[in-house]
């Protein structure tokens, strides 16, 4: 995965590198740069956490890097430590 001060840095340099080839102009850069075949798929909206077992974008657990489902399992199994099954 990737870490949050590395994308920032890979977006400001992609940002730059456009602006150098196409000027600052927002919206006439984008087009000619998207217009030539310019990749901007660098952001960081778009990189999601992912479950490490099985790959789920959803419900994921960051202190265990997983997702539910699979943390249900592992934790039913007895291979995450320190976590039982409660009953009240």
């Amino acid at each position: 995965m990737f870490k949050a001060n590395e994308l920032k840095r890979a977006l400001a340099n992609a940002k730059t590198r456009v602006k150098e080839q196409y000027g600052n102009s927002k919206k006439k850069t984008i087009r000619k740069a998207k217009t030539e075949g310019f990749h901007l798929n660098v952001f960081t909206s778009r990189v999601h956490n992912r479950c490490q077992r099985c790959g789920r974008g959803r419900a994921y657990m960051r202190k265990f890097a997983i997702c539910r489902i699979c943390f249900r399992q592992l934790s039913l199994d007895g291979q995450v430590p320190g976590v039982t099954k409660s009953s009240w």
